[in-house]
């Protein structure tokens, strides 16, 4: 009983971690339309978090006409993974 509800809750904070990300993400790529200073601490940290996870999917993935793509499947990755989590919790 205590294992379950210990599982149940690693999974929410889990949950709860891809979803900040998953906003963060989406705050660069708007923040990106506007061509901000590389200079201000926001934009800085948000190149710090999200940069991790995007520039390895920039090698495989090149620009689309100018776009980025990567944000939009990092978006889609994290989806596919809440919801393997949510499946997962509820077998």
């Amino acid at each position: 009983m205590i294992g379950s509800a210990l599982i149940r809750a690693l999974f929410q904070v889990l949950d709860l971690f891809l979803t900040i990300y998953l906003w963060l993400v989406i705050a660069r790529a708007i923040i990106s339309w506007v061509n901000p200073s590389p200079y201000h601490p926001v934009v800085r940290f948000l190149d710090k978090v999200t940069e991790p996870l995007l520039r390895p999917l920039r090698r495989i993935i090149p620009p689309v006409y100018g776009l980025d793509l990567t944000p939009i499947i990092v978006i889609f990755l994290i989806y596919l993974i809440k919801e393997i989590l949510r499946e997962l919790l509820f077998l």
